[in-house]
């Protein structure tokens, strides 16, 4: 409004905490069943189930895996079935710390992804990155507690109960088009609220999916890193963690339409997508994409002809540390998904994971020695997390071999993304991130309808036998595969683009120039991310003359009097 006195980010922290408040009452009054608040009823002689007929047991055959609830309180009554209920208990309440452990590994990435953006930029934005760092975990935690986790899983226990954390059948509000397999949103657990109260399970399965979300949240930073401005960032990581990621999430794991066309449209066992690489890192990489693109180019970093100017980062000890920071995380993001560690496919999990990790920084490492003479330490890390990220929907379908293969094509494919992105598509990607994650994301998809062997996943989606791909005869779940990525990039891509151009129309998304030279730390955050340094004035000949008489001469200290004089 003309003439007012409230900033932009003043009315967005206004408008935010109204919206808070109107949610927090609707959730109040909604009629959902109650959830298990103590943790008391979760976990039953239902839950022993997995392993009936390995072996025999000391139950009868109506007692070792009850149908029912109601078989199961009958098992109750007699000792047998008294103990048959306690080790469904127990067993849950294993796969609970499992998870709970897990999801704690994946929170720790965050730091990684702090290190690694900060030293892939520039010394003068370090407070800013950090700080965008820090307030990607906050912001998107919000819109991920209020309404994403209800829009994703609020619906999973018609399609996609969590067995292994109890069923969560709290979550049981799905919407849909037409017939069961068409689910788009989830509708229960808004606040975390089942009713009145809260559950266990559900907030268990919470707890390791928000931090799932989060690393979506942190993909963006690295793409639109030292030129967004902070109301930006904040709106966009609102964005992600109530809007974008939550719904592509229901597709994938809450029990949404892509999970099914496996029924609907016979193909394979519908999408797959074990640990994320499209839901997570396919839709961070393609919404940074569009914010790239929206953001325009850093200052310097293009010719007038087009070609690109090497911006190098300021710290490659940084890099290095938070590479290995996140790969430490993902021993917990990838085997964590199986939700319980009483699935011993958890071995196969992280030897699959780390192996692809290490064949993707080595074909990283290979390339850049083979095409510049010598090994680049950043693309090297680049390659790792590419091969991370590529490992991760396949890495609990697929043989060691194969994991290693995949590794290393992500590593190679890293290479040529940033070159395609800076000397083709002419997108300015500080950090690497579109290629780590939305390329990265796209092959993990597509190699797991080519490798899966048929040796896991009896029953996902619904649908009978193992998964399999193209190369053990089910071109299906390739398709179906192919299918995935084609949504995962329309819906990352293409609602960013829209929400986000609609924003620009009335907005500004990125500082001022004499800003962006001088540096963000100090004009955003009003701190320089290393106070009490001198740091030299960039000098480059793409940044014009005008932006450069800006930047104030460093002032040079003045030398100390000898000993002994004054």
């Amino acid at each position: 409004m003309p003439g007012s006195k409230f900033s932009g980010l003043q009315k967005l922290v206004a408008l935010s905490v109204i919206t808070l408040i109107a949610l927090i009452a609707v959730s109040q009054i909604n009629t959902f069943s109650p959830g298990d608040a103590d943790g008391t009823a979760t976990g039953s002689a239902v839950n022993i189930g997995t392993y009936s007929g390995n072996g025999g047991s000391a139950f009868s055959d109506a007692c070792q895996a009850p149908a029912t609830e109601e078989d199961a309180a009958k098992c109750a009554k007699d000792e047998p079935g008294g103990l048959a209920a306690l080790i469904g208990h127990e067993k849950i309440a294993i796969n609970f710390t499992w998870l709970l452990i897990a999801g704690a590994f994946v929170l720790f990435m965050q730091a990684g992804f702090a290190l690694l953006t900060t030293g892939l930029t520039r010394a003068k934005n370090a407070g800013h990155m950090m700080m965008l760092n820090f307030a990607a975990f906050v912001i998107a935690w919000v819109g991920y507690f209020t309404i994403g986790f209800a829009f994703q899983f609020g619906g999973a226990a018609i399609n996609a109960a969590p067995g292994n954390l109890g069923g969560a059948m709290v979550l049981g509000h799905l919407l849909k088009v037409s017939g069961s397999h068409w689910g788009l949103i989830g509708l229960n657990g808004f606040f975390l609220q089942s009713g009145h109260s809260y559950d266990v399970g559900a907030l268990a399965l919470f707890f390791f999916e928000v931090v799932f979300m989060e690393t979506a949240g942190y993909i963006i930073v690295g793409a639109i890193a030292e030129r967004i401005n902070f109301k930006t960032f904040i709106f966009a990581e609102l964005f992600m963690g109530a809007i974008l990621y939550p719904i592509y999430g229901n597709w994938l794991w809450g029990g949404g339409w892509l999970s099914q066309i496996g029924h609907s449209w016979n193909l394979g066992h519908g999408a797959v997508d074990f640990a994320g690489s499209g839901v997570v890192h396919g839709t961070g990489g393609w919404c940074a994409l569009a914010l790239a693109i929206l953001l325009g180019s850093r200052i310097g970093k293009f010719n007038k002809d087009g070609s690109p100017n090497a911006i190098p980062g300021h710290s490659i000890p940084f890099v290095v540390t938070g590479t290995f920071i996140l790969l430490f995380g993902w021993m917990g993001f990838n085997p964590g998904s199986t939700l319980g560690s009483t699935d011993l496919r958890i071995a196969v999990i992280i030897e699959n994971t780390a192996t692809a990790s290490v064949f993707g920084a080595v074909a990283a490492m290979a390339f850049t020695a083979f095409i510049y003479g010598k090994p680049d330490i950043s693309m090297s890390c680049n390659g790792m997390l590419a091969g991370l990220v590529a490992i991760t929907a396949p890495c609990a379908f697929v043989a060691p071999w194969a994991a290693a293969l995949i590794g290393f094509g992500a590593g190679i494919l890293v290479c040529g993304g940033v070159w395609f992105w800076d000397n083709v598509a002419k997108v300015d990607d500080p950090c690497g991130a579109i290629s780590v994650h939305g390329l990265g994301g796209a092959w993990g998809l597509i190699a797991l309808g080519l490798f899966a062997d048929g040796t896991y996943g009896a029953g996902w989606n619904g649908v009978s036998g193992n998964v399999e791909g193209l190369f053990y005869g089910d071109a299906g779940q390739f398709a179906a595969q192919l299918v995935s990525v084609g949504v995962n990039f329309a819906w990352g891509f293409g609602a960013t683009m829209g929400v986000f151009g609609l924003y620009k129309m009335v907005t500004s998304m990125r500082v001022a120039p004499e800003v962006e030279v001088l540096g963000l730390d100090v004009p955003e955050f009003g701190v320089p991310g290393y106070g009490g340094f001198v740091l030299e004035k960039e000098l480059h000949g793409a940044i014009p003359p005008e932006l450069l008489e800006q930047v104030p001469p460093v002032v040079k200290p003045a030398p100390r009097p000898e000993p002994g004089t004054a």
